[in-house]
């Protein structure tokens, strides 16, 4: 079965995070969450990528705070697209992870969306796009979500417009 896989680097991200699963959940897709570190399980993470792979893991999302690149660690270990969700922790309120995640070495590319809720949400839809190039049902799906928010706008706008 093909899914995505959601990789949060600590419990603490799951909360943000909800927010891409809940994502994926809305377009019928199928994934995984786990709780696992770039540092402080190395070889849980490494084991967890192969495993995933094998059972059909399309794409990987990957989130963590501060400079934890387990983004990074995901790209080392697979040659599937990699999304990087830079979490707001710390100090520096995830312009650390941010950097950390999309400051890549050519050839190891990690997609990096936003800091915190609307990154989370953008790497699914990344994810659920990704996955539509081969399926024609999710394609229609997306194209659907498009002319949804499109109407939104419209009616959002008639409610406040001030036209001469």
């Amino acid at each position: 079965m093909k899914f995505v896989s959601i990789i949060i680097g600590s419990k603490s991200d799951y909360e943000v995070m909800k927010n891409c699963s809940d994502t994926l959940e809305k377009f019928g897709v199928p994934y995984e969450l786990i709780i696992s570190s770039a540092h402080r399980s190395p070889k849980r993470t490494k084991i967890y990528i192969k495993e995933a792979e094998a059972k059909g893991a399309q794409v990987f999302i990957a989130a963590a705070g501060m400079a934890a690149h387990l983004a990074g660690a995901l790209a080392a270990s697979t040659i599937k697209p990699i999304l990087g969700v830079p979490m707001e922790s710390g100090s520096l309120n995830g312009e650390d992870a941010l950097l950390s995640t999309v400051m890549m070495p050519a050839g190891m590319p990690v997609g990096t969306v936003a800091i915190g809720k609307a990154g989370a949400v953008n790497a699914a839809y990344l994810a659920i796009q990704i996955m539509a190039l081969q399926d024609d049902e999710l394609k229609v799906k997306l194209q659907e979500d498009r002319v949804s928010k499109a109407k939104k706008v419209e009616l959002d706008s008639s409610t406040v417009e001030v036209l001469l």
